[in-house]
């Protein structure tokens, strides 16, 4: 998925001669934090709230002053996770999109992405989680899709997150079976550690007493 697919029409852009206070109002409206500033086509940059409550005067064009965000965009071809790592860097709640000549296409809200990573990623789906925590060098997706499809089970997605203090590697499983608990066997059976896991049809607490006396069962 590229940035131009989640482009929203939910957001217009501000011009030069907008008053800082339309800007204020037109963020509540929108629920946002930042506006994109456009000339004709052109984009000039993002204007946020921060900005607004720096201006002395709210009923002086956006235009006459300065920006404190003027580069965060993505191009209309790079993936979604480019637009959400520029996201996450400048603490944005949209993203312009523009075009090879910098001309602003439209933008991607948050929410969008949210809604974008909840389809894509089967977070909808029924089913439950595994987190199993590795050293990143044993980390081996095919082994770990073999263990859960031994158990007539698929995986539905993948994350993985690091831990920047050690060498270890987090991996969170979405799975597309309810009952996980001959699963967490199997990965008990291969010595995967297993440091988190949820199911639909139980809290957790419950799971986890049935696990760790399935556990003491199979050790005995």
């Amino acid at each position: 998925m590229i940035a131009k697919h989640l482009i929203t029409d939910g957001v217009l852009p501000l011009r030069t001669s907008d008053t800082a206070r339309t800007a204020l109002s037109w963020m509540e409206d929108l629920r946002v934090m930042h506006v994109p500033i456009v000339n004709e086509s052109r984009f000039l940059g993002l204007l946020s709230e921060f900005d607004i409550y720096d201006f002395n005067q709210l009923d002086e064009p956006i235009g006459s002053h300065n920006l404190s965000l003027n580069n965060p965009y993505v191009y209309e071809y790079q993936h979604i996770f480019d637009a959400l790592k520029v996201m996450d860097d400048f603490k944005l709640s949209l993203i312009p999109v523009l075009d090879e000549h910098q001309n602003y296409l439209g933008c991607i809200t948050l929410q969008s992405l949210l809604e974008h990573f909840a389809q894509a990623y089967a977070l909808a789906e029924p089913g439950g989680v595994i987190v199993l925590e590795m050293p990143a060098i044993s980390y081996m997706l095919s082994e770990i899709a073999r263990l859960v499809e031994d158990n007539d089970a698929k995986i539905l997605s993948v994350f993985t997150r690091s831990d920047e203090d050690s060498s270890l590697l987090q991996v969170s499983l979405k799975v597309n079976k309810i009952n996980i608990e001959p699963i967490l066997q199997t990965f008990n059976r291969f010595q995967y550690q297993i440091v988190a896991f949820y199911s639909e049809n139980s809290d957790q607490d419950d799971m986890r007493d049935r696990y760790e006396s399935l556990m003491k069962y199979l050790n005995i």
